[in-house]
């Protein structure tokens, strides 16, 4: 038996590199914790399969928050790895310069969140009255938005800060006129209320939202495989439903998935979906969103946070907080 050459070494070398083109190396026994908010959208299929456990290899201690802002404050105290947050949150949490940076879009908001009434026929009649919304929430700042676009002075209004199942359950005892909101909760008082705009009306008004995942710094320093993986899985849960939305009907087994996880009733899911626009990890890439669109979106929104009085000061520059290098990285893996 002839010893190894140079050159069959290197063949070999090279052989193996490129069976692990594409394949992500992992470390052991790492535990991510990650922060969602029961919400309608894609990836809560593959978090219902245990994809995302499967792809990255690691122990997922999945955490329930019911706002945004719940979630930049347990960032903020060491205690997730990797958050969902809407675009207000996380524009005020770069506005304090914490230590994160947007992965992924979920999803453009559009009719996913609105302004639900009763007792109320048009704008003016907002005053006076008490309107509900999660504050520093995506819908927070579409209320103060709408209000603005109406010339209404938001002192006018009596705005309560509470949670979505405080909304719910304010709403059924008759405590509130109003509120803007997020499904599945406004779907369930829109059954009973009317709707005065959404935040697809919102975003025509010069206030667009969208929601997101935000990583820790330090974790994604430690750990850009299991970033770049758990990014991967939500975008191929995107560009499922984007290829057959009418397979994710109220009878699919993804209908019953994000059901499960979210509160929705399976039949409510589909028109849920419709509320957003969700882009593919290609189309984020791009330089209408984390290519630099969104750098521009949070640095309006801080603008208009700090117009409001909700956050004491803006940054010059956002892009420390929003970076295309994940989904680029996803677009790249297999498996």
């Amino acid at each position: 038996m002839t010893a190894p050459t140079r050159r069959s070494l290197l063949a070999a070398g090279t052989a193996l590199a490129l069976a692990l083109i594409g394949t992500p190396a992992f470390s052991a026994d790492v535990t991510i914790t990650i922060g969602y908010q029961p919400i309608v959208e894609p990836s809560r299929v593959p978090q219902a399969d245990g994809t995302y456990e499967a792809a990255t290899k690691a122990t997922i201690d999945w955490k329930k928050f019911d706002s945004g802002a719940d979630v930049i404050a347990a960032i903020a105290s060491g205690s997730l790895d990797i958050g969902y947050v809407g675009s207000s949150p996380l524009a005020a949490a770069a506005s304090r310069q914490l230590p994160i940076e947007t992965i992924a879009l979920v999803g453009l908001i559009s009719e996913a969140e609105a302004l639900a009434v009763r007792g109320i026929s048009k704008p003016e009649d907002l005053a006076g009255k008490k309107i509900a919304t999660p504050f520093v929430s995506t819908a927070h700042y579409s209320l103060l938005t709408a209000l603005k676009h109406w010339s209404i002075d938001p002192k006018s209004v009596e705005i309560l800060n509470l949670r979505p199942p405080e909304i719910a359950a304010a709403w059924s005892r008759g405590d509130i006129d109003g509120a803007y909101v997020w499904d599945p909760v406004l779907s369930q008082i829109k059954t009973s209320g009317t709707v005065l705009a959404t935040s697809a009306d919102v975003a025509q008004w010069g206030g667009p939202t969208f929601d997101a995942w935000i990583v820790s710094k330090s974790f994604a320093e430690k750990h850009p495989d299991l970033v770049a993986t758990f990014v991967k899985v939500t975008g191929d849960a995107t560009a499922a439903y984007r290829a057959n939305p009418d397979s994710w009907g109220a009878g699919s087994p993804q209908a019953e998935k994000i059901a499960r996880l979210t509160g929705a009733k399976p039949e409510e899911v589909p028109a849920l979906l419709k509320g957003y626009i969700f882009p593919t990890l290609e189309e984020q890439a791009g330089a209408d969103l984390l290519g630099g669109g969104t750098v521009k979106a949070v640095a309006a929104t801080s603008a208009f946070l700090k117009e409001q009085g909700k956050i004491p000061s803006v940054l010059d520059d956002y892009s420390a907080y929003v970076s295309p290098r994940w989904v680029k990285d996803a677009a790249k893996l297999s498996f």
